[in-house]
């Protein structure tokens, strides 16, 4: 029997993770995500299906992030009609970010149409809410480190990867009796919030991230950090603005920030939440207590800080209000959402700061203010940057090299073949550099569309 794995996404790349192995009686894609960040790359979300969905027995989703998940309303569309498997937790999650996601998709259609920024007349979205609300009908639960049996000979069991609520690693027993892992994105060994990434001690084919493979976080205090950006930006009289990931980093960042208020480190600014998905998640931190390190109590605390702000007109608001303050919102990366309204009329101003908590892709609006553009293109417009910019890498959600090597050194063996995915082209080969020469293994780095054999 002939078992094949092919790379649809996430191969040379950060997004669009996609894994579509046969194990010759049936096909199962791991994760369906939407490729983000530079538009030549956005575009191939506009490609096709490149398998018959007729032929896909399952889905199974590490985690809920949209470059993991956000592809599947398209799944569904195209008449998908079979099982997607997730934990818990993810399955929550994905109640909330996919619906929002085709939600922006609508309005950025509907916004490209009225101000003519398509070069497609009329403009349409890749999905809509309703699509992404159906597709939600697909998924089915599954507990961590449940042994699950996915057919005859292919056992599947979801394990905790750390890094957001529900996160997973993929360990699939085949028809064979050989092993497969898929990493997802695997978090920090060592995180405040989040659980350890679960120890693998063995695996015939390994799929590892390789996001943060040529980087170290800084070994930094994060909340010495987060004060100072806090204080001295209260100081001149300025607001911080803090692209947040609504899952995982908001509730990361809004623990620290308690913690600080608490003990009197920063002034007691006004801090308001000012994303209806976070807002939501975060909810859903205090619910699923057994998926991250938080008790019941620093959950509440720290989703209690905030003002939530839930409706267009109060975010709006928040741009006339001059007073200094924290305003944290979606997305992460400055790719849309409310935060970009929020940099548009704020980052103009020295007196301001813009706060990121991460990794920002290529391609995206935040890694062109991290880079240190002076002026960043917002609704057609160009807006210079005037603020303050900083960026506490402490608080990804991302394993990074050293800690993703310190996971490696678990394997009691080196697997058969090691592929390398999840990162942009010198993250993925630093990474395959180190495997190669700290642990003698044999890892490859696939193509986006390559298909290998598994024999």
């Amino acid at each position: 029997m002939d078992m094949t794995l092919r790379f649809l996404g996430a191969a040379g790349t950060v997004t669009g993770s996609k894994f579509l192995l046969n194990t010759g009686p049936s096909s199962w894609l791991v994760d369906c995500g939407l490729f983000q960040g530079l538009k030549a790359m956005r575009e191939k979300n506009w490609s096709g299906l490149e398998f018959d969905v007729a032929d896909l027995t399952g889905v199974l989703l590490t985690h809920a992030h949209i470059d993991h998940s956000g592809y599947i309303p398209v799944l569904a569309k195209s008449g998908y009609r079979g099982p997607v498997y997730a934990t818990d937790a993810t399955v929550d999650l994905c109640k909330i970010l996919l619906p929002d996601s085709g939600y922006l998709q609508e309005k950025d259609a509907d916004f490209a149409n009225r101000h003519g920024f398509s070069r497609h007349s009329p403009a349409e979205p890749l999905y809509t809410r309703k699509d992404a609300v159906d597709a939600l009908k697909l998924f089915r639960s599954i507990s961590f480190a449940k042994q699950t049996t996915l057919e005859t000979g292919l056992t599947a069991r979801f394990l905790p990867a750390g890094h957001i609520l529900g996160a997973s690693i993929i360990e699939l027993g085949l028809p064979n009796k050989q092993r497969i892992v898929f990493s997802g994105d695997l978090g920090r060994l060592q995180s405040d919030t989040m659980l350890s990434p679960t120890l693998i001690d063995h695996a015939d084919y390994l799929i590892i991230e390789s996001t943060y493979g040529d980087r170290k976080h800084q070994h930094v205090d994060i909340e010495v950090e987060l004060a100072a950006v806090i204080c001295e930006t209260a100081a001149r009289g300025g607001t911080i603005i803090v692209p947040a990931f609504a899952v995982g980093r908001t509730q990361s960042l809004l623990h620290h920030i308690e913690k600080l208020k608490r003990r009197g480190a920063i002034p007691d600014l006004p801090i308001f939440l000012d994303s209806p998905m976070a807002i939501n998640a975060s909810e859903l931190f205090c619910k699923h207590l057994d998926a991250h390190r938080l008790s019941d109590r620093e959950c509440r605390d720290a989703c209690g800080i905030a003002t939530y702000v839930r409706t267009t007109e109060d975010s709006k608001a928040l741009t006339t209000n001059r007073v200094p303050k924290i305003i944290i919102s979606a997305s992460g990366m400055a790719t849309g959402g409310r935060v970009v309204h929020h940099i548009k009329n704020f980052a103009s101003d020295p007196r301001n700061a813009i706060l990121f908590t991460g990794f920002q892709a290529a391609g995206t609006r935040g890694r062109s203010i991290v880079d240190g553009a002076i002026s960043v293109k917002i609704h057609g417009q160009n807006v210079p940057i005037r603020a303050s910019v900083h960026n506490i890498d402490a608080l990804s959600a991302h394993a990074d090299a050293d800690e993703i090597l310190a996971w490696l050194r678990n394997f009691r063996a080196p697997p058969r073949r090691t592929f390398i995915v999840h990162g942009e082209p010198n993250a993925s080969a630093a990474l395959q550099a180190r495997l190669s020469t700290e642990l003698g293994w044999n890892c490859v780095i696939p193509s986006l569309g390559e298909e290998v054999s598994l024999t």
